[in-house]
């Protein structure tokens, strides 16, 4: 049974437009569209295999908000395709969104007029039409303008409103898939300064009903155009001339024509090469500065894109070849003295919050027998990899564990409380095996992740927090309570202490240490 279902019934039925605001273009009717009447409508089920939706009389766009934590300050308006007849909502729209939400990049997802769909079928239609069975039947000429109106009316209410959104002005692309890049080349060809897009991104565009002018705008605007040679509906020249049309301006062009993928890849995943076209959008984006912020802060204003892009590969090379990372500190452990008559040395076992510590406060470890072996990133399982090398063959009177943010960040991927749980506890156990004394830390508070927004961790810190402090009660183990002294109302990390929130300041390590030290001697005591 298919499923249609008229707007008002959309936005009750599906919670991730509900979330999301709707900006009207016009204040009334849209210009030209004044009699139409017909109501828009959602198709789940299609001739496409992804949901649609057709007969838009009144132009939108959906907002998909970039993370909180770490806003670029980028927007892009995304135009799906669907031959004017509809809009293949998901995989050329929403999905794209929240790609592009996922590096940081605020998203609008542009809701264009469609021909009025004499049926429940607008799919099928639209394969009727471009078979020459009734494509008399609708007004493409007049539709199309009226398409390209509402893209330049999107870039335009985006510029004049860019500080509500928290985007720049000078960064607002364009990207549009088949009609969807129809509707993006004819907005840049016809557009001025107020209304003209900083960048384009034409996905497997048709060229071939453009309305108004056709020159190449004077203004550096950079295009991104992605294609596949095999496209079903013979569109691959139509990228092609985009790209030589681009050069021939001395206009900034990439093209990445791909030999698999056909018509309406989008963000499927096709299990070909073709999936992988928005990493090359992203390593494009990153050369122009788009997937950073204008204004970096917190631990961004340290680094720059090139460099994080650069530790990501690193890390992923890492991740492959070395898991744990039980290479990081292996030359520092083998350089290690032995131990001095009674000297009870300390290591701290954790992840970036310890591996900070060192660097934010190195008067703390300086002169002290503390031996600091946090990596930036890693999970329990990770370090309870790492454990023997990095904590048991060092010696230590005692460890400090100080772990399981990432996890719930699911930096190693999904992993249960309960998991996290018998990660640290096993490290306990092996510990206490080799007469390791054992001092278990609290886990930091976090309100949201920069990295990974929208995970609602603070909950859950609290919840592994009780499961760490009642393992601690009944094995007569040392917990030390950081959450308690620097947690604030939200349950989170005030900035004074944190300033992405996640990651201590220098005022945030001088809460931890007197209370750590005091856990340190308890433990040395039993």
């Amino acid at each position: 049974m298919k499923k249609v279902l008229v707007l008002p019934l959309i936005l009750l039925a599906f919670t991730a437009w509900a979330q999301n605001e709707v900006i009207r273009l016009y204040p009334g009717k849209a210009p030209g569209s004044e009699s139409w009447n017909w109501e828009e409508k959602y198709l789940e089920t299609t001739s496409w295999q992804t949901p649609v939706v057709y007969n838009v009389a009144e132009p939108t766009l959906t907002v998909y908000p970039a993370p909180a934590g770490f806003n670029t300050n980028t927007a892009v308006i995304i135009a799906p395709g669907g031959g004017f007849h509809a809009l293949s909502i998901k995989s050329e729209g929403t999905d794209v969104a929240k790609w592009l939400n996922s590096k940081g990049i605020t998203a609008f997802v542009l809701k264009y007029r469609l021909v009025h769909s004499l049926t429940e079928e607008p799919t099928i239609e639209f394969g009727q039409s471009i078979s020459g069975n009734g494509s008399e039947k609708y007004d493409y000429k007049t539709v199309v303008s009226m398409a390209m109106q509402d893209g330049l009316k999107a870039v335009a209410y985006l510029r004049e409103n860019a500080e509500k959104y928290n985007i720049s002005r000078d960064r607002i692309g364009f990207m549009g898939f088949s009609a969807g890049g129809t509707v993006t080349m004819s907005v840049v060809y016809n557009s001025t300064d107020a209304n003209r897009p900083n960048f384009i991104v034409p996905v497997y565009a048709y060229t071939g009903r453009l309305p108004g002018d056709s020159t190449v705008p004077a203004a550096k605007t950079p295009a991104f155009i992605v294609a596949a040679t095999d496209d079903n509906l013979g569109l691959a020249p139509h990228s092609v001339a985009v790209y030589n049309k681009w050069v021939a301006a001395k206009q900034p062009a990439e093209l990445h024509m791909y030999e698999r993928g056909g018509h309406g890849f989008g963000m499927r995943e096709l299990n070909l090469p073709s999936d992988t076209w928005v990493d090359r959008l992203a390593d494009w984006m990153g050369e122009y500065g788009w997937m950073w912020p204008v204004k970096p802060t917190g631990w961004r204003a340290n680094t720059n894109y090139k460099d994080w892009r650069k530790y990501s590969r690193m890390q992923d090379e890492l991740n492959r070849n070395d898991w744990g990372n039980l290479r990081k500190y292996a030359k520092e452990n083998d350089a290690l003295k032995p131990l001095k008559a009674n000297e009870k040395r300390i290591v701290f076992m954790g992840n970036s919050i310890t591996e900070g510590w060192k660097n934010n406060r190195p008067s703390f470890f300086a002169g002290r027998p503390y031996i600091n072996r946090g990596i930036s990133g890693q999970t329990t399982p990770q370090m309870l990899l790492r454990f023997r090398d990095d904590v048991v063959n060092l010696k230590p009177a005692a460890v400090v564990i100080l772990a399981g943010i990432n996890d719930i960040a699911g930096n190693t991927g999904p992993m249960t409380l309960e998991q996290s749980f018998d990660n640290i506890s096993s490290m306990a156990e092996i510990a206490r095996a080799n007469n390791i004394r054992v001092v278990i830390c609290s886990v930091l508070p976090a309100y949201d992740f920069p990295w990974r927004p929208g995970m609602q961790p603070a909950g859950k810190v609290v919840e592994l927090n009780k499961m760490l402090r009642d393992y601690a009660t009944r094995h007569k183990l040392v917990y030390v309570d950081f959450f308690s002294a620097m947690a604030d109302e939200r349950k989170g990390l005030p900035k004074h202490l944190a300033h992405d929130e996640v990651h201590p300041t220098e005022e945030g390590y001088k809460i931890m240490e007197p209370l750590v030290e005091k856990g340190i001697a308890e433990a040395l005591k039993k």
